[in-house]
């Protein structure tokens, strides 16, 4: 299936991944949410409809909290594209920096504001800092990793291969009952389920045999970076987040140099935890109305 021009627009379908997807992948940021799986994944919770330009620029519109919203992944759309957007949303949401690069001049003449989304700031971490774990400012973490080793002698790490996929359910519903709420349960499920047609990759941990945690997501920008959409582990395992962090870096091929932990969306709790494995950059996005 094609992807229609714009101003016509599609639902994210699973048969527009041939065309959405190689675009969505060189995008030179590698933003967390503009994935073919990411859009895929959260397709109803945010309503996502594809468009493109004539050039191909793709366009994605969609709606959160009762509000419509566009976003350009790849470049700022033409001028007379951006204003008809701007027509019929609210704002423009998830920019990143190389889609403003140069365009700041543009978007001042047709009175375009642009703010930080800093609760939307993807968080980038080194993969050699995860895998490694060294220095003083990992130590916390070390130590509970090398408490996990020492009291699960009888671990073992696999790569998420389909075989698993039982398993890594098992782990997200007990993760849910723990957890009291579904969260973001839905995605998740289906990420497991459909983790070979939207290519997906991640590793799964056995402590004694038992499925007990699991990682999930997908190389982005070029596959310089990973992009960890799911991490659900089984709380009863000491130290099983931080191990499976640990072990999933240190699989990951020397060209990804980054891994992507998206987001904090304003939670206080999750930016102090995302903060304690000292991010060496971010991923900044900024939102834009027009006046």
């Amino acid at each position: 299936m094609m992807i229609p021009f714009f101003p016509d627009f599609t639902p994210v379908s699973l048969d527009i991944r041939e065309t959405l997807h190689p675009a969505l992948m060189n995008a030179k940021d590698g933003v967390s949410e503009f994935t073919f799986a990411n859009l895929y994944l959260f397709r109803r919770r945010y309503n996502y409809k594809i468009s493109r330009e004539q050039d191909g620029n793709i366009l994605i519109s969609g709606e959160h909290d009762g509000k419509k919203f566009f976003t350009t992944p790849c470049a700022v759309p033409s001028e007379s594209v951006l204003l008809a957007l701007f027509a019929g949303h609210d704002y423009w949401k998830g920019i990143s920096d190389s889609v403003l690069e140069n365009k700041f001049p543009l978007l001042e003449k047709l009175g375009i504001i642009i703010s930080e989304d800093r609760d939307n700031f993807d968080y980038l971490y080194n993969t050699s800092d995860l895998a490694l774990l060294s220095g003083k400012k990992f130590h916390k973490k070390r130590n509970l990793v090398n408490a996990f080793l020492l009291s699960y002698p009888d671990h073992e790490e696999k790569s998420l291969s389909t075989e698993y996929l039982p398993q890594a359910i098992t782990i997200l519903e007990r993760w849910r009952q723990d957890k009291g709420s579904d969260g973001d349960y839905i995605a998740a499920r289906e990420a497991l389920e459909l983790s070979s047609e939207i290519k997906l990759t991640g590793m799964i941990c056995f402590v004694n045999k038992h499925p007990a945690g699991y990682c999930l997501g997908e190389y982005v920008a070029g596959g310089s970076m990973f992009a960890l959409h799911f991490e659900k582990c089984i709380d009863e395992y000491k130290g099983i987040y931080q191990a499976v962090n640990q072990f999933f870096a240190a699989s990951l091929p020397q060209e990804c140099i980054y891994i992507n932990r998206e987001q904090d969306l304003g939670d206080e709790g999750l930016r102090q935890a995302k903060m304690t494995y000292r991010p060496c950059g971010f991923v900044k996005k900024y939102t834009a109305i027009k006046i």
